[in-house]
């Protein structure tokens, strides 16, 4: 059974950083793109980064671009998003996501998400 789970949200001001963490595990790490969402109070899920399986290819939504960086580590079935240069419209739930395409289409395996809020 494919299991995801997110850590590392929490409360952080403007400018300020913040990285988390998904673990995943079985065998669905070994083979998957893996991939962040996000989910702001009454919006949509939106996609925010994605990582191939390999980790040499990354992609990323417009309005994180520059600022996140997305990451993995296969030794450990992990996948990161480091989040510097907060904003509070950055202030959402976040979902970790497998298969996540590279044009930012989620697969169907999500974890329970981690709440970041960026607030002064």
């Amino acid at each position: 059974q494919v299991q995801l789970v997110e850590s590392g949200g929490g409360l952080v001001q403007p400018g300020g950083s913040l990285r988390l963490s998904c673990a995943a595990s079985g065998s669905i790490f070994s083979i998957y793109d893996m991939g962040w969402f996000r989910q702001a109070p009454g919006k949509e899920r939106e996609f925010v980064a994605t990582i191939i399986l390999s980790g040499r290819s990354t992609y990323y939504a417009d309005s994180v671009k520059g600022r996140f960086t997305i990451s993995r580590d296969n030794a450990k079935n992990t996948v990161y998003l480091q989040m510097n240069s907060l904003k509070p419209e950055d202030t959402a739930v976040y979902y970790c996501n497998a298969p996540t395409s590279i044009s930012g289409s989620a697969g169907s395996h999500w974890g329970q998400g981690t709440q970041v809020t960026v607030s002064s």
